[in-house]
């Protein structure tokens, strides 16, 4: 793969990751912090690098996880 393309995604991984910070809705926050992700993932996987790929699978799976857990009242008995 052309080197020129794999720089540009892990350009486009940094420009989503730095965007997300402009996002205050928490479930728009993490659907763009997923998409990152998945970039960072891309990114890693073409300059085989795992702690990139490990990490942002645990990135990716948190954000997933905030936004698909069941909401739970304070008090936390339900």
């Amino acid at each position: 793969m052309s080197h020129v393309l794999i720089e540009c995604v892990g350009w486009a991984a940094t420009a989503v990751f730095v965007a997300s910070y402009f996002f205050a809705r928490p479930t728009l926050l993490r659907g763009v912090q997923m998409m990152g992700a998945l970039l960072w993932i891309g990114y890693g996987l073409l300059i085989n690098a795992t702690p990139v790929i490990v990490a942002n699978v645990l990135v990716f799976s948190a954000a997933a996880w905030t936004i698909f857990r069941k909401e739970r009242p304070l008090g936390g008995n339900s």
